[in-house]
C-alpha cells in the first residue's frame, strides 16, 4: 500500500504548494494497516510526510542538505490511536457517559457531549438527566433533523447519520467540496526569523490555542523537532483524557480573553509569536478583538494556521463540530456500516480527520515558514475536518486487510516520561528525518500550570 501513501503525500503537498518531485525523497515502511472501509493508514502516513517534508523544505532553506524522509505506516496507525503507555496508572476516560449513536424515529444520530455545558444542552433538549437508558428514550421520540437542530439551538453538538451521496447534495458538502485541501493567503512582511543551531525549529515561538486532537497534534509535532509551544486555555476548560497525548513538549498556560488584563498578555504573546496556531469557529477571534487584520498587525510576518469543523464556507461555515461528527455529517459512518454489513453506523478505526487535519496544518506551518525565510511576508492558511473528510473520501479504494502486528517492548521510545499522574512510556516516533530526530523536551502536563510567557531566546 505504500503506493497509495505516496500518492496520497503529493496530493497533499502539491495542495500545500510543495514541489511534487519532493515527494519522490520520502521512503514508506511498516505492514499493515488499520482495519476499515478507508486506507486510513495510508492517509495519515501521507499527512504525516506532508508534515516531515514541510520540515525537511524547512532545513533545506536554512542553506543545508535536503534530508531524506522515512515514515513507518505502522507506527503512524498506532500513533493515531494512542502514543502513550501508563505505567500503574489509567488514563481517564476520553468520551461523556451519554456520548455516542442514538436511533430515532428516523435514523441515527450522534450526541458529542463530552464537554460538560455540551451535555447540558442535550439534556436539556431531551428532558433528561444524563444516563444513557434515559437518554436513549428519549431521542427515540424525536426525528434525526428536528433533533440536531434543537441540539445546535441549545449550544450543543449533534450530527444526525447521513450517507456520502446525502452529503454531496447538501448546501454545505457542495460549499466544502468546492473548497481546496488548504486555503492558503499571503500577509505582510515581517522581522527575519531567528534560529538557535541545534534543532530544525529551535528559537521559533509558536502560540497555540487549539482544543482536542488536531490543532493540539499539529503542535505537538512541531514541538517535536524544536519549536517552543505555549498552549494558551481558558481558566475553565479541562481534556482530561487527552492532555496525556496532547501536550507534549508544550507548556501550557490559562487566560481569559474577556479579561482586560488577560487580554494585554495575550497580546504580548501575540506580538513576539512567530506561528499562532488556532481553532476557534470562524468570527470568534473576530468578536474578541483579534481578527486576522489585527494578529497580522501584533505580528508582522505572521504564519497563522487555523481550523474548524465544517468549513470556511457555505451555511455551516460556523457550525460547532468535532471529528465524530464529520464522519456522521459526511457519510464516512454511512460507508463504514455498509462495508461491515453493519445495522448501525460504523466510525472509523480512530480520529483520523483530526489526526490528519493536525499533520497537515503542521505541514502548512512549515510552508509558511518557509515561504517567509524565503520572502519574508507571513501568510494565512485555513483548513477543515470536513475538507480532510473530502480527501479521505476520494481516496476511497481497497479496504485494509492485513492487520498491525502486535505491538512489542521495541516499539517503545527509550526512557521513562515522568509527569504528574504518573510515569509512561511513549511509542517510538513515526517519522524520521535524516540529521533531525523527532523528540521532546518535556514531557506531557496538565492544562495550566505554567506562566504566560516565551521563555528566553
Amino acid at each position: 500500500m505504500t503506493t497509495t501513501a505516496a500518492a496520497l503525500t503529493r496530493t497533499a503537498w502539491t495542495a500545500l504548494g510543495g514541489d511534487a518531485g519532493a515527494v519522490d525523497g520520502v521512503a514508506f515502511t511498516g505492514e499493515g494497516g488499520l482495519i476499515s472501509a478507508y486506507p486510513v493508514t495510508d492517509v495519515a502516513s501521507a499527512a504525516m510526510a506532508a508534515a516531515a517534508l514541510g520540515i525537511a523544505e524547512f532545513v533545506a532553506a536554512r542553506g543545508e542538505k535536503f534530508p531524506r524522509v522515512t515514515v513507518d505506516r505502522r507506527f503512524a496507525s498506532m500513533w493515531l490511536l494512542h502514543s502513550i503507555r501508563p505505567i500503574g496508572w489509567k488514563m481517564p476516560p476520553t468520551w461523556g457517559p451519554i456520548a455516542g449513536d442514538y436511533p430515532t424515529r428516523d435514523g441515527w444520530i450522534k450526541l458529542h457531549t463530552n464537554w460538560p455545558h455540551h451535555q447540558a444542552a442535550a439534556c436539556r433538549v431531551l428532558g433528561t438527566e444524563p444516563v444513557r437508558e434515559s437518554v436513549a428514550r428519549a431521542v427515540a421520540t424525536w426525528g434525526k433533523t428536528e433533533l440536531e437542530s434543537a441540539v445546535l439551538a441549545a449550544g450543543g453538538c449533534a450530527a444526525e447519520f447521513r450517507s456520502a451521496a446525502d452529503w454531496a447534495a447538501h448546501p454545505q458538502g457542495k460549499a466544502v467540496a468546492a473548497e481546496p485541501l488548504v486555503h492558503i493567503a499571503m500577509a505582510g512582511e515581517g522581522p527575519r526569523l531567528a534560529f538557535a543551531p541545534a534543532r530544525p525549529l529551535a528559537g521559533l515561538r509558536v502560540l497555540d490555542c487549539t482544543r482536542v486532537l488536531a490543532g493540539p497534534i499539529a503542535t505537538r509535532f512541531l514541538a517535536g523537532f524544536g519549536a517552543q509551544v505555549l498552549r494558551i486555555d481558558p481558566p475553565d476548560r479541562d481534556e482530561p483524557g487527552l492532555v496525556a497525548e496532547t501536550t507534549l513538549g508544550k507548556r501550557c498556560a490559562q487566560l481569559d480573553l474577556r479579561k482586560r488584563a488577560d487580554r494585554a498578555i495575550f497580546e504580548t504573546l501575540l506580538a513576539h509569536a512567530d506561528v499562532f496556531v488556532h481553532g476557534y469557529r470562524p468570527g470568534a477571534l473576530d468578536g474578541l478583538g483579534f481578527d486576522a487584520a489585527r494578529r497580522a498587525g501584533l505580528a508582522p510576518g505572521l504564519v497563522d494556521v487555523c481550523l474548524d469543523a465544517y468549513g470556511w464556507s457555505g451555511p455551516w461555515a460556523t457550525r460547532r463540530g468535532f471529528d465524530s461528527l464529520v464522519q456522521m455529517s459526511s457519510g464516512i459512518a454511512h460507508t463504514g456500516m455498509r462495508w461491515r454489513k453493519a445495522d448501525k453506523p460504523v466510525s472509523l478505526p480512530a480520529q483520523a480527520l483530526d489526526h490528519v487535519t493536525g499533520y497537515l496544518m503542521a505541514a502548512a506551518t512549515l510552508r509558511g515558514l518557509a515561504r517567509r525565510l524565503a520572502s519574508g511576508r507571513g501568510s494565512q492558511s485555513r483548513l477543515s475536518l470536513a475538507r480532510t473528510a473530502k480527501f479521505l473520501n476520494d481516496a476511497l479504494g481497497e479496504p485494509a486487510t492485513v492487520p498491525l502486528e502486535p505491538e512489542t517492548e521495541a516499539d517503545l521510545a527509550p526512557g521513562i516520561e515522568a509527569r504528574s499522574w504518573g510515569p509512561a512510556r511513549r511509542l517510538a516516533p513515526p517519522v524520521a528525518i535524516a540529521g533531525a530526530p523527532m523528540r521532546w523536551d518535556l514531557p506531557a502536563r496538565a492544562l495550566g500550570p505554567d506562566p504566560a510567557r516565551w521563555d528566553a531566546p
